[in-house]
């Protein structure tokens, strides 16, 4: 979901073979769902948070690149905005120690990170929605060079045809047009991951949206955005509106956007997979040279690339992930409904939650 991908065009030819690839992918997925190709392993867990970089009066800093290289450390990432970076702690066994593993692991890292960043005088921030963020903070300029962002930026605001319109309504109200997706910079999260069994995946889904509710009352931390008092987690409607690809058209049709919450139970994770395929047109139709029906009949595990690039321009709440590590596949459910911070301490009393 964080892969990186070429500056290309992409044709109308492109999205009719990308579709195409993506159907055989589903195909060999369910294969492998009914032939039983997942191995039983212990459940893990882990875990990714997002980060502000601000200067010394708390302003957005934009600069991530030099922070990320004083940094030095593999499990550092760029994000969309030049004020953002990402953290991604390694897995471990959801038994015994786990969680306070993961919290020692985490303030390790973060004050690693933020000694690094103060050696270049910047700070460290982790909130859902920075305070001190104005609207003139998020403009394409402020985008991380990646061609990745590049891409999904101009497809998205292809698909729409027209600005984005992001419209909020809290103790104060908020009306903005604006012509890319960097709004969403704005929204800092934490990720967390739940390797799980084929057979329970459905089970564990439906528990995580049935608690999203709970875990956004629990874990609220932005009220604030562009100098607004909003909704009390304002990151869930800037979400949503800021990478909503449809006009007001086919919002008022009732087509889907994609940050999604879903609309139903499921009795497996080929549902969500499937229904990916079947509502959402492709934004990134970008083409391995990976034959799937061919590595599943040698005996090797497909990697299903192109399913899981779609899967990840598809922003739901409760997110399904297929991956292979060590030749083997997995599934986990990615829950991506809490803010970062605003401590360590939050952050994992939210992930114990």
């Amino acid at each position: 979901m964080g892969r990186d991908v070429p500056a290309i065009i992409v044709s109308q030819y492109d999205r009719r073979r990308y579709r195409d690839k993506v159907r055989r992918c589903l195909d060999v997925f369910a294969r492998m769902l009914q032939d039983a190709r997942f191995k039983e392993a212990p459940q893990q867990v882990g875990l990714e948070i997002e980060f502000y970089l601000v200067d010394e009066a708390g302003d957005p800093c934009l600069r991530g690149a030099e922070v990320l290289a004083a940094i030095g450390d593999p499990d550092w990432a760029p994000e969309l905005g030049k004020f953002n970076l990402e953290v991604n702690l390694s897995p471990r066994p959801l038994a015994e120690d786990a969680l306070g593993g993961l919290e020692r692991d985490l303030a390790r890292t973060v004050a690693h990170a933020d000694a690094r960043a103060r050696g270049a005088d910047v700070r460290m921030a982790m909130v859902g929605i920075l305070p001190t963020l104005r609207e003139r903070d998020t403009t394409e300029a402020a985008m991380s060079p990646n061609p990745r962002y590049r891409l999904l930026n101009e497809q998205m605001c292809a698909a729409r045809g027209e600005e984005i319109e992001i419209a909020i309504e809290g103790p104060d109200r908020l009306l903005t047009h604006v012509d890319s997706i960097m709004p969403e910079a704005a929204c800092t999260s934490v990720q967390l991951h739940l390797q799980v069994s084929p057979e329970s995946f459905g089970n564990y889904w439906n528990a995580a949206q049935a608690m999203a509710g709970i875990q956004v009352a629990v874990g609220a931390n932005s009220p604030f955005l562009f100098g607004r008092e909003l909704w009390r987690e304002t990151r869930i409607p800037l979400f949503q509106q800021a990478t909503d690809t449809r006009s007001e058209e086919l919002q008022v049709q009732g087509v889907r956007p994609r940050v999604w919450f879903g609309e139903r139970w499921i009795t497996s994770v080929f549902d969500l997979f499937e229904e990916n395929l079947r509502y959402f047109p492709a934004l990134l139709p970008l083409m391995s040279s990976d034959d799937p029906v061919a590595d599943l009949a040698n005996g090797s595990t497909p990697e299903l690339a192109e399913l899981t690039l779609h899967n990840g321009t598809v922003y739901r709440w409760n997110r399904p992930v297929y991956a292979v590590d060590d030749g083997e596949p997995h599934l986990r459910v990615e829950n991506r409904v809490l803010p970062a911070g605003p401590t360590v301490t939050d952050v994992m009393a939210n992930v114990a939650f």
